[in-house]
């Protein structure tokens, strides 16, 4: 799709600046070596007055740069700055801020005591291992002017890191008041630099059963911070089901995010006191919990103030884009095989066509985190009512926008939506005129497309591409609560969420593995009458959520012959029942029509990194995103070349790798 105006108009002033030879162009001559520039030993010390490298670390630099451009002016009208300003919106979010303070460390220079610093290589280098994918994506060459090896120092030659800013406020540590103990909630608003400190100081103050990491980083480069609770924190454990709990998708929804940073501090306080609810929890699942899904448009809603935000001011990311429908539409392509007798429909792969328009980094670090574990159960938190919905979103009839429309799994759904509803004092409360009280006959849960129907919704992705199963909870009429309200919402739903989580535990879980005792991965697990498999995971372990009842449960897998057994799930559980299955090798007859027509189905290009076939396992090695961008195989220009060649003769050519 063709870049936005303010895109174009970037990079018109990028093609008409006059294209720079550079050490990157002259680098691919073998014979022809680079004078690695030295940093001056007498440089003029003066104010940074780049608009791009407004936030660096420091505040003055000196000319002529590394580049040797000799003036503000010269930098500003240069292709290397103005590239800086418009990657961001190339590589779609993608290791943003980074790059462009990287870059302003070249273009300008830091500049202490008569003396130009030079950038850190170590930094360069970590930045290009996790950047290059980006640039790829795109079929673009690295900048020349970001050449680690000629433009950066070492350590030892004094160096420094031009991305100390981005960690620098968010290491900072709160001092708690004084005589508060440090299990101590402050239910309070938090900024985003406030949440990822209390993130890390609890996981800190629980080491033992908690550990942070980041999925991937909003458009405006904020890191989107997960808090880990497990018995070993940072691996998966065999048969230990994966629970994942996201708010703030929508930026001005902000209680969700609120409530799992204090469900953060919860549980990391009780264990330690040894709440033995909280212990057993926490030692028999791995629970990933992530704030804010859209910390950007936080920031926006949060400017405006509690109390004052409006209804949608702040709804979107960075880039104007919803992210709840910004998702996969594979309920279309599901009503579709459903109607095929005999056809899977479940674990449906991601249409080509999705990745032909604009995709927020933050739907993809969410498509690529469910890559990395086995989730089980999830819940989506959002604000402006107060219910909980649960899958299809989507209408059954496209033209209808209110029709109920179920799942195979509805009983399933259900069950998980009365968990989070019947604890919950206000969603049970008889009052018609509450807030929700309109679904107060439905027992405060809904089908979702029997409310309203719309396409790009995280929960239908979560089930029809995965084993996972996502409701929506929506916590409130108030978007935006007053600091007061927080105490009372933490108390409406502290045991719904304890409750949900716990839910993972209902059904059956166990592994799949064949006679010599090997796992069998990727096997598929078939309950009769439900038209919805779930698969193994690398280890050979599974887990299957089902309601109360007698199932025929059947394990299969290419190459060996199906096991069926019948389970009794009753109507109270503490933890799943454990159902193993041994599976017997087919003949060499059967293994070889099974190889051949796993060798000859059609296979489409995941750019997650997936296998292209629903019965190949997904890789954890993730491809970059973008692949829709990728020259033709005749070895044209890539996409965005067109624009420097049309805008201006003047040709930016060490953007090309070819």
């Amino acid at each position: 799709m063709p870049p936005p105006p303010l895109l174009l108009a970037a990079l018109a002033l990028l093609a008409s600046a006059a294209a720079r030879p550079g050490c990157g162009e002259r680098a691919s001559d073998p014979a022809d070596e680079c004078r690695r520039p030295m940093a001056a030993d007498s440089a003029t010390c003066m104010d940074l007055q780049l608009s791009s490298c407004a936030d660096a670390a420091y505040t003055q630099t000196a000319f002529p740069n590394l580049l040797e451009q000799r003036s503000r002016e010269a930098v500003e009208s240069s292709p290397e700055y103005i590239l800086l300003s418009v990657l961001h919106h190339l590589l779609e979010g993608q290791c943003n801020p980074d790059l462009r303070l990287l870059g302003c460390a070249v273009l300008a220079p830091r500049c202490e005591g008569s003396r130009v610093r030079r950038p850190c290589r170590h930094v360069c280098e970590s930045l290009r291992e996790a950047c290059q994918p980006a640039f790829d994506a795109i079929d673009m060459a690295w900048p020349y002017f970001l050449d680690c090896a000629h433009y950066f120092a070492r350590e030892e030659e004094g160096c420094y890191d031009p991305l100390e800013k981005l960690r620098g406020d968010l290491e900072a540590e709160e001092a708690l008041p004084s005589g508060l103990p440090p299990t101590f909630i402050r239910f309070a608003h938090h900024s985003y630099a406030q949440m990822v400190r209390v993130l890390k100081r609890t996981a800190t103050r629980c080491a033992q059963v908690a550990k942070t990491y980041s999925i991937g980083r909003s458009f405006d480069g904020k890191d989107l911070l997960v808090i880990e609770f497990s018995g070993r924190p940072g691996q998966h454990e065999l048969m230990e089901p994966e629970v994942k709990l996201i708010g703030n998708i929508h930026g001005n929804e902000v209680v969700g995010r609120e409530m799992l940073i204090y469900l953060a501090q919860y549980l990391c306080a009780e264990y330690l006191l040894g709440n033995p609810r909280i212990q057993r929890l926490i030692n028999t699942t791995r629970i990933h919990l992530l704030p804010s899904m859209n910390p950007d448009g936080y920031e926006v809603a949060a400017a405006e103030g509690a109390g004052y935000n409006g209804w949608t001011s702040g709804r979107q990311n960075a880039q104007n884009l919803d992210l709840n429908r910004n998702f996969p539409d594979l309920t279309s392509e599901y009503y579709r095989l459903a109607s095929v007798r005999g056809t899977r429909t479940d674990h449906i792969p991601i249409p080509e066509h999705y990745w032909w328009g604009k995709v927020a980094p933050e739907t993809k670090a969410i498509m690529k985190w469910m890559r990395t574990a086995p989730f089980v159960l999830s819940a989506s938190l959002h604000g402006g009512d107060l219910v909980v919905s649960y899958p299809f979103d989507f209408s059954k009839h496209p033209l209808e926008m209110k029709m109920f429309s179920p799942t195979p799994d509805e009983k399933m759904f259900k069950l998980l939506a009365r968990a989070y509803a019947d604890v919950h004092p206000m969603m049970m409360d008889r009052s018609e005129g509450r807030c929700g009280g309109n679904f107060l006959k439905q027992g405060s849960i809904i089908n979702g497309a029997d409310w309203y129907s719309f396409t790009g919704g995280m929960s239908d992705f979560n089930y029809l591409h995965s084993n996972c199963f996502e409701i929506t909870v929506e916590l409130g009429c108030v978007k935006f609560p007053p600091e007061e309200a927080l105490y009372g919402l933490w108390l409406n739903n502290k045991e719904s969420l304890l409750s949900f989580v716990e839910m993972v535990h209902r059904g059956i879980k166990g592994v799949v593995m064949d006679r010599f005792g090997k796992p069998v991965k990727n096997a598929r697990i078939l309950v009769k009458g439900i038209r919805h498999d779930v698969t193994t995971a690398p280890d050979g372990d599974y887990w299957r959520l089902l309601p109360p009842g007698s199932h025929i449960v059947i394990a299969q897998a290419p190459g060996y012959s199906k096991v069926m057994k019948r389970v009794t799930i009753p109507l109270r559980m503490r933890k799943a029942g454990r159902v193993d299955f041994i599976l017997q090798p087919l003949g060499t007859g059967h293994k070889k029509l099974s190889h051949e027509l796993q060798r000859t189905a059609p296979a489409s290009r995941d750019p997650l990194g997936g296998a292209g076939l629903r019965d190949q396992p997904p890789q954890l090695d993730l491809e970059p995103l973008g692949a829709r961008r990728q020259p033709s195989a005749g070895g044209s220009k890539p996409w965005w070349w067109s624009y420097f060649t049309s805008l201006s003769p003047h040709r930016p050519r060490w953007l090309l790798k070819y």
